[in-house]
């Protein structure tokens, strides 16, 4: 019997191929780790510095509202304010009030809803009619 000797036909094996393999699956599963830890670590860091950002502003708008506490304890601060504001006068002075005298006064004055409100009615009466005539131009 004679046996035919032949040439056997093996592809040489990469021999870094299952390293590489086992090398990228261990990376791929230490990621997967990981990653949840760390987003809620970046979540977290960004949260603490909106709380920062929100308490430096809160703190601003204290420190605004101590500094106006101190001015209305002043009494020459509150006169200057009821005069400004409130139109207040001392005894014995004159308050003039200045208007624009530019603007042309009309003799006119009257509105068309104020024409149609209803007289000698109860003034809740008047007012309810203003509001729906005015609803209705």
């Amino acid at each position: 019997m004679a046996r035919r000797r032949g040439k056997l036909n093996f592809t040489p094996r990469r021999r870094g191929s299952g390293r590489t393999l086992a090398l990228s699956a261990i990376f791929f599963i230490l990621a997967l780790t990981i990653a949840p830890p760390i987003q809620h670590y970046f979540t977290q860091r960004a949260q603490i510095n909106s709380l920062r950002a929100q308490v430096n502003s809160d703190t601003k708008a204290l420190q605004a509202a101590q500094k106006e506490l101190q001015l209305w304890r002043d009494p020459e601060y509150i006169k200057s304010q009821a005069r400004e504001r409130l139109h207040f006068v001392l005894p014995g002075e004159r308050q003039y009030i200045v208007t624009d005298s530019n603007s042309q006064i009309t003799e006119n004055q009257s509105t068309l809803v104020a024409d149609n409100v209803p007289e000698n009615q109860p003034w809740y009466t008047r007012l309810i009619a203003s509001i729906t005539e005015t609803g209705n131009k």
